[in-house]
């Protein structure tokens, strides 16, 4: 057989772009903040996950940089291989304190703690159950154990409870997974009664808090401890690059769960460890949840006030419902999603379209930060109005 192995890539690009899925990186010429230049104009900024506005903040920023004179840019290998630094471990301590853990233990990003914790729990012989509208990273870590995989309605606790006794006795171990926020709707699980089921039926349950870390709960602590749900058995999971400002990821639990991890998680086994900037920063980003509540305070004042400007002024839009700084609006088809990113950008507004296959229906997604002012809500609200 011959010809070009690769013209399938050209038809395929021209297929997503009839399909208006397709997409682009746009530059950020300027820290990251409510406010960032973009493409040589400044904006307000509604498109991070900087809940907290820590990503851009100085005391952070001054971390890193002592980190980088003390240590150097690099790991230089695997934590096994190469040894860590004590940084390593002093956030690894943080994460536990601040989750009320026995320990924890930090790998190199969101995605890796997800691939490498899932397929080190299960394997063939056993069951997921996975939330519909879980994050990419969970899924793609259930398909890659071998694992039989059933898919729960969102957040449906009565369907999750037919599936597991249907099929729950069947396997080895079950493994319950969800996130605690969903980034693309702004809902929560329901975090007690999937804790009573996991009880129920001799299951773990792995909860992904990357959305939910530094934001919820008194002390910022995630879904776990807004739930109440301290001292439970669970697997908690996180990202260090949301509220937290840095980059990385985290699993929190049992000292028997993470001296496993340490072991048989080959996405912490075979990867370089975090840097000595980004662990440095995110030590720095969890002792400021710690210490400043306010912060977290102005977070849910902006929450409540962006969503009382909606209720009054923004009834042609259809808003999901949310517990969380996130926000979306649901748009009828991939292109008046394209159209109404489009026209917030004129108005100033950063707030990309998010389109399937991301997402089951298109929508303009809205995340709000503590360092919003009032003026910057007003704007996007003002904008809203006069698109619809």
């Amino acid at each position: 057989m011959s010809g070009n192995p690769y013209t399938w890539l050209e038809q395929s690009l021209e297929t997503i772009h009839r399909a208006n899925w397709y997409r682009t990186v746009q530059t950020i010429q300027s820290r990251p903040g409510a406010t960032v230049v973009l493409e040589g104009r400044e904006v307000i900024n509604f498109a991070s996950n900087d809940y907290l506005g820590l990503a851009g903040d100085e005391r952070l920023v001054m971390a890193a940089a002592a980190a980088v004179k003390e240590f150097g840019t690099g790991s230089t290998g695997s934590r096994l291989l190469s040894g860590h630094r004590q940084l390593h471990r002093d956030l690894e301590e943080a994460i536990a304190f601040l989750k009320q853990t026995e320990d924890a233990v930090v790998f190199s990003s969101g995605y890796l703690t997800n691939l490498g914790v899932i397929n080190a729990l299960v394997g063939k012989r056993d069951l997921i159950l996975s939330d519909r509208y879980n994050h990419s990273s969970l899924k793609n870590g259930a398909t890659l154990t071998g694992a039989a995989i059933i898919e729960y309605r969102h957040c449906h606790v009565e369907d999750l409870k037919t599936q597991l006794s249907q099929y729950r006795q069947n396997y080895r171990r079950c493994l319950i997974l969800s996130d605690s926020v969903f980034s693309m709707d702004g809902d929560l699980c329901p975090l007690p009664a999937l804790l009573e089921l996991a009880e129920q039926f001799g299951c773990m349950l792995l909860l992904d808090e990357a959305h939910a870390t530094g934001v919820l709960g008194e002390t910022g602590a995630g879904c776990v401890e807004h739930f109440g749900c301290r001292g439970k058995q669970l697997i908690q999971i996180g990202t260090l690059s949301k509220a937290l400002g840095s980059l990385g990821g985290y699993v929190a639990g049992s000292a028997t769960l993470i001296d496993y991890l340490r072991n048989r998680a080959p996405s912490w086994i075979y990867t370089t460890a975090l840097s000595p900037a980004d662990t440095a920063a995110a030590l720095a980003a969890i002792k400021i949840v710690l210490e400043e509540p306010p912060r977290r305070i102005r977070l849910w004042q902006n929450v409540a006030y962006l969503k009382q400007q909606v209720q009054q002024q923004l009834l042609n839009l259809k808003l999901l419902p949310s517990e969380s700084p996130i926000l979306c609006f649901q748009l009828s088809n991939p292109g008046d999603a394209l159209k109404m990113g489009e026209h917030l950008k004129s108005y100033g507004i950063f707030a990309p379209a998010i389109r399937p296959p991301t997402v089951p229906t298109s929508r303009i997604r809205i995340s709000v930060m503590a360092t919003h002012k009032l003026e910057h809500i007003q704007k996007l609200v003002e904008a809203l109005t006069e698109i619809t």
